[in-house]
């Protein structure tokens, strides 16, 4: 009895595909082209995805650095006076939410101070030269994620633990470069 294409094509549709863990050493990996054939080269392929998680550990590291970097430097930038406008002690002269007090500073020198509370909160203002690398980081970080999503989709044993392999020695490297300390600011 022969069985036509499109028979054979709708059997294996119908069959329910086991979502169970494997250790075959010649599992694809992103596509049919990238299939081990040898110990090595499956030993090749775990490497390089211990690498490659590794590099999404860095990724989030370089991304929390570069945040921190630019929240700095947009607390730093210099303001000029324009012409006819009002100064910032004259704002804070005037504005009523503003309590007075006195300090005494490290010389000693007790001075009347006005205590205004910091302004937090809000959108930071569009600038191309902060925006555009950090949708670049986020985009890659996007991409090396969901390649290590794909490669633990295999199933095979080797791939998820080296992914999680990768995920540890990252995190020892750099984990503590990811951390944003709001009370570093």
């Amino acid at each position: 009895m022969s069985h036509s294409h499109s028979d054979s094509s709708s059997d294996s549709m119908s069959m329910p595909m086991a979502m169970v863990f494997t250790n075959t050493h010649t599992s694809p990996l992103f596509s049919n082209s990238w299939k081990p054939s040898s110990e090595g080269d499956y030993a090749g392929t775990c490497i390089f995805l211990v690498l490659l998680a590794m590099i999404l550990r860095l990724l989030f590291a370089a991304k929390a650095v570069c945040e921190q970097r630019w929240a700095s430097a947009a607390r730093k930038r210099r303001y000029v006076r324009i012409k006819g406008r009002e100064t910032e002690a004259g704002r804070i002269d005037s504005d009523p939410d503003a309590k007075t007090g006195s300090l005494v500073t490290a010389q000693g020198i007790e001075e009347n101070v006005k205590v205004v509370q910091a302004r937090t909160g809000g959108v930071v203002p569009f600038r191309l030269s902060i925006d555009i690398p950090r949708a670049i980081l986020t985009t890659i970080i996007t991409g090396v994620s969901y390649l290590l999503m794909l490669a633990v989709m295999t199933m095979n044993v080797g791939y998820f633990l080296s992914v999680l392999a990768g995920t540890f020695v990252g995190e020892l490297l750099v984990g503590r470069y990811a951390q944003i300390d709001e009370h570093l600011h």
